[in-house]
Protein backbone atom coordinates (compact mmCIF):
# COMPACT_ATOMS: atom_id res chain seq x y z
CA UNK A 1 0.00 0.00 0.00
CA UNK A 2 1.02 2.90 -1.16
CA UNK A 3 0.72 6.74 1.57
CA UNK A 4 2.23 8.64 -0.97
CA UNK A 5 1.39 8.99 -4.70
CA UNK A 6 4.31 11.23 -7.45
CA UNK A 7 2.50 11.84 -10.54
CA UNK A 8 5.18 12.61 -13.43
CA UNK A 9 8.36 10.64 -12.14
CA UNK A 10 10.87 10.36 -15.17
CA UNK A 11 15.06 10.18 -14.87
CA UNK A 12 16.42 9.43 -11.14
CA UNK A 13 18.24 12.54 -11.17
CA UNK A 14 14.56 15.20 -11.92
CA UNK A 15 12.36 16.55 -9.28
CA UNK A 16 10.07 13.21 -9.95
CA UNK A 17 12.97 11.05 -8.37
CA UNK A 18 13.87 13.20 -6.03
CA UNK A 19 10.35 13.69 -4.47
CA UNK A 20 10.04 9.59 -3.61
CA UNK A 21 13.47 9.40 -2.26
CA UNK A 22 12.54 12.50 0.30
CA UNK A 23 9.03 11.13 0.98
CA UNK A 24 10.29 7.92 1.60
CA UNK A 25 12.83 8.74 4.09
CA UNK A 26 10.33 10.73 5.72
CA UNK A 27 8.21 7.05 6.68
CA UNK A 28 6.37 7.14 3.07
CA UNK A 29 5.73 4.28 1.05
CA UNK A 30 5.43 5.63 -2.47
CA UNK A 31 3.69 4.92 -6.07
CA UNK A 32 5.98 6.64 -8.52
CA UNK A 33 3.84 7.15 -11.50
CA UNK A 34 5.01 8.04 -14.80
CA UNK A 35 5.25 7.25 -18.76
CA UNK A 36 8.80 5.00 -18.82
CA UNK A 37 9.01 1.57 -16.75
CA UNK A 38 12.90 1.64 -16.92
CA UNK A 39 13.20 4.95 -15.39
CA UNK A 40 10.59 4.16 -12.37
CA UNK A 41 12.61 0.92 -12.17
CA UNK A 42 16.07 2.75 -11.74
CA UNK A 43 13.93 5.18 -8.85
CA UNK A 44 12.54 2.47 -7.19
CA UNK A 45 15.44 0.27 -7.02
CA UNK A 46 17.26 3.49 -5.30
CA UNK A 47 14.74 4.08 -2.84
CA UNK A 48 14.64 0.54 -2.12
CA UNK A 49 18.62 0.72 -1.60
CA UNK A 50 18.29 3.31 0.46
CA UNK A 51 15.82 1.30 2.79
CA UNK A 52 12.69 3.06 1.76
CA UNK A 53 9.39 1.61 0.28
CA UNK A 54 8.60 2.22 -3.20
CA UNK A 55 6.57 0.76 -6.23
CA UNK A 56 5.83 1.97 -9.44
CA UNK A 57 3.46 2.61 -12.03
CA UNK A 58 2.77 3.60 -15.42
CA UNK A 59 0.43 6.02 -16.05
CA UNK A 60 -0.32 8.86 -18.39
CA UNK A 61 -1.74 11.82 -16.99
CA UNK A 62 -3.58 12.84 -19.70
CA UNK A 63 -5.71 9.66 -19.00
CA UNK A 64 -8.82 9.48 -16.84
CA UNK A 65 -8.48 5.98 -16.55
CA UNK A 66 -4.73 5.47 -16.18
CA UNK A 67 -5.00 8.36 -12.98
CA UNK A 68 -7.80 6.64 -11.58
CA UNK A 69 -5.64 2.89 -11.42
CA UNK A 70 -2.78 4.82 -10.14
CA UNK A 71 -5.02 5.51 -7.06
CA UNK A 72 -6.68 2.31 -6.97
CA UNK A 73 -3.14 0.61 -7.01
CA UNK A 74 -2.46 2.63 -3.88
CA UNK A 75 -4.01 0.13 -2.04
CA UNK A 76 -5.20 3.12 0.56
CA UNK A 77 -6.36 6.27 0.51
CA UNK A 78 -2.78 8.34 0.08
CA UNK A 79 -1.65 11.33 2.47
CA UNK A 80 0.17 13.01 0.22
CA UNK A 81 -0.34 13.80 -3.88
CA UNK A 82 1.95 15.40 -6.21
CA UNK A 83 1.06 16.40 -9.74
CA UNK A 84 4.65 16.93 -11.00
CA UNK A 85 3.74 15.88 -14.77
CA UNK A 86 5.02 18.88 -17.17
CA UNK A 87 6.74 18.93 -21.02
CA UNK A 88 8.35 22.47 -21.05
CA UNK A 89 7.34 22.34 -24.78
CA UNK A 90 9.36 25.25 -26.62
CA UNK A 91 7.38 26.67 -29.77
CA UNK A 92 7.47 30.13 -31.40
CA UNK A 93 3.58 30.82 -31.82
CA UNK A 94 3.34 30.93 -35.73
CA UNK A 95 5.28 27.47 -36.07
CA UNK A 96 2.65 25.88 -33.59
CA UNK A 97 -0.30 23.77 -34.91
CA UNK A 98 -3.82 22.84 -33.09
CA UNK A 99 -2.44 19.42 -31.99
CA UNK A 100 1.12 20.42 -30.30
CA UNK A 101 -1.12 23.38 -28.17
CA UNK A 102 -3.35 20.97 -27.00
CA UNK A 103 -0.78 18.46 -26.24
CA UNK A 104 0.90 20.95 -24.02
CA UNK A 105 -2.54 21.53 -22.30
CA UNK A 106 -3.04 18.43 -22.06
CA UNK A 107 -0.07 17.30 -19.54
CA UNK A 108 -0.02 20.98 -17.92
CA UNK A 109 -3.46 21.46 -17.12
CA UNK A 110 -6.17 18.52 -17.76
CA UNK A 111 -3.54 15.69 -15.95
CA UNK A 112 -3.77 17.85 -12.51
CA UNK A 113 -7.34 18.37 -13.24
CA UNK A 114 -7.85 14.24 -13.12
CA UNK A 115 -5.42 13.87 -10.23
CA UNK A 116 -6.85 16.84 -8.48
CA UNK A 117 -9.95 15.36 -8.52
CA UNK A 118 -9.57 11.82 -7.78
CA UNK A 119 -7.09 13.36 -4.85
CA UNK A 120 -9.90 15.17 -3.43
CA UNK A 121 -12.82 12.55 -3.60
CA UNK A 122 -10.60 10.61 -1.85
CA UNK A 123 -8.72 12.43 0.86
CA UNK A 124 -11.00 14.52 1.65
CA UNK A 125 -13.80 12.01 3.02
CA UNK A 126 -10.58 10.48 5.07
CA UNK A 127 -10.08 13.47 6.65
CA UNK A 128 -7.39 15.16 3.91
CA UNK A 129 -3.82 15.44 3.63
CA UNK A 130 -1.63 17.31 0.87
CA UNK A 131 -2.00 17.93 -2.70
CA UNK A 132 0.91 19.82 -4.21
CA UNK A 133 1.13 21.04 -7.54
CA UNK A 134 4.84 21.98 -9.71
CA UNK A 135 4.75 25.11 -10.83
CA UNK A 136 6.94 26.98 -12.49
CA UNK A 137 8.33 30.68 -14.22
CA UNK A 138 5.84 30.56 -17.06
CA UNK A 139 3.15 29.95 -14.59
CA UNK A 140 2.93 33.52 -13.58
CA UNK A 141 4.41 35.01 -17.15
CA UNK A 142 4.57 33.69 -20.36
CA UNK A 143 7.23 34.46 -22.98
CA UNK A 144 8.04 33.54 -26.28
CA UNK A 145 8.78 30.69 -27.39
CA UNK A 146 7.21 28.95 -24.24
CA UNK A 147 3.80 31.37 -24.91
CA UNK A 148 1.89 27.76 -25.05
CA UNK A 149 3.44 26.28 -21.86
CA UNK A 150 2.96 29.30 -20.19
CA UNK A 151 -0.88 29.25 -20.76
CA UNK A 152 -1.29 25.24 -19.53
CA UNK A 153 0.95 26.31 -16.32
CA UNK A 154 -1.04 29.63 -15.62
CA UNK A 155 -4.20 27.16 -16.02
CA UNK A 156 -2.49 24.91 -13.62
CA UNK A 157 -2.18 27.71 -11.14
CA UNK A 158 -5.56 28.36 -11.18
CA UNK A 159 -6.92 25.12 -10.81
CA UNK A 160 -4.82 24.37 -7.66
CA UNK A 161 -5.61 27.83 -6.20
CA UNK A 162 -9.51 26.67 -6.53
CA UNK A 163 -9.15 23.38 -5.23
CA UNK A 164 -7.36 24.77 -2.37
CA UNK A 165 -10.28 27.37 -1.63
CA UNK A 166 -12.63 24.67 -2.23
CA UNK A 167 -10.83 21.83 -0.25
CA UNK A 168 -8.82 23.58 1.79
CA UNK A 169 -11.86 24.22 4.69
CA UNK A 170 -12.22 20.47 4.58
CA UNK A 171 -9.12 19.66 5.90
CA UNK A 172 -7.30 19.42 2.25
CA UNK A 173 -4.20 21.40 2.19
CA UNK A 174 -3.76 22.41 -1.90
CA UNK A 175 0.12 24.16 -2.29
CA UNK A 176 1.20 25.09 -6.03
CA UNK A 177 5.04 25.55 -5.88
CA UNK A 178 6.64 28.05 -8.59
CA UNK A 179 9.94 26.35 -9.53
CA UNK A 180 11.48 29.82 -10.59
CA UNK A 181 14.88 28.78 -12.40
CA UNK A 182 16.80 26.12 -14.13
CA UNK A 183 16.56 22.78 -12.46
CA UNK A 184 19.73 20.54 -12.16
CA UNK A 185 17.97 17.62 -13.43
CA UNK A 186 18.61 15.20 -16.49
CA UNK A 187 16.38 16.61 -18.89
CA UNK A 188 17.52 20.20 -18.56
CA UNK A 189 21.24 19.21 -19.03
CA UNK A 190 20.54 17.17 -21.62
CA UNK A 191 18.17 19.95 -23.57
CA UNK A 192 21.09 23.01 -22.89
CA UNK A 193 24.19 21.78 -23.09
CA UNK A 194 26.89 23.97 -21.30
CA UNK A 195 23.71 25.30 -19.15
CA UNK A 196 25.28 24.05 -15.69
CA UNK A 197 28.15 25.77 -16.33
CA UNK A 198 26.37 29.63 -17.08
CA UNK A 199 24.62 29.44 -14.43
CA UNK A 200 27.57 29.27 -11.96
CA UNK A 201 27.85 27.33 -8.25
CA UNK A 202 24.29 27.24 -7.18
CA UNK A 203 22.64 28.96 -10.19
CA UNK A 204 20.42 25.99 -10.25
CA UNK A 205 17.81 24.48 -8.38
CA UNK A 206 18.95 21.43 -6.87
CA UNK A 207 15.91 18.64 -6.91
CA UNK A 208 16.90 17.60 -3.90
CA UNK A 209 16.70 20.83 -2.12
CA UNK A 210 13.10 21.69 -3.80
CA UNK A 211 11.81 17.82 -2.66
CA UNK A 212 12.46 19.16 1.19
CA UNK A 213 10.36 22.07 0.46
CA UNK A 214 8.03 20.04 -0.88
CA UNK A 215 8.51 17.92 2.96
CA UNK A 216 7.98 20.94 4.67
CA UNK A 217 4.74 21.95 3.03
CA UNK A 218 3.11 18.29 3.83
CA UNK A 219 4.19 19.03 7.24
CA UNK A 220 2.67 22.25 8.14
CA UNK A 221 0.54 22.73 10.91
CA UNK A 222 -3.25 23.84 9.55
CA UNK A 223 -2.71 26.45 11.59
CA UNK A 224 -0.43 28.55 9.28
CA UNK A 225 -0.51 26.79 5.67
CA UNK A 226 0.95 27.68 2.19
CA UNK A 227 -1.10 28.13 -0.70
CA UNK A 228 1.97 28.86 -2.63
CA UNK A 229 5.35 28.83 -2.60
CA UNK A 230 8.27 30.15 -4.79
CA UNK A 231 11.50 28.85 -5.37
CA UNK A 232 14.44 29.84 -6.61
CA UNK A 233 18.40 30.31 -6.72
CA UNK A 234 19.92 33.17 -4.79
CA UNK A 235 21.36 34.61 -7.47
CA UNK A 236 17.96 34.51 -9.69
CA UNK A 237 16.46 37.75 -11.09
CA UNK A 238 13.02 37.99 -10.43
Amino acid sequence: MAEAIVFGVGASAGLGGALCRRFARGGFAVLAAGRTQSKLDAVVAEVTRAGGRASSILCDVTSESDVRKTFETAGTVPKLVVYNAGNAAIRPLLEMDVAFFEDVWRVGCLGGFLVGREAARRMVPAGGGALLFTGATASLRARPPFTAFASAKAALRALAHGLAREFGPQGLHVAHVVVDGMIEGDQLLSRFPGAKERAGEDGMLHPDAIADAYFALYAQPRSAWTLELDLRPYKESF
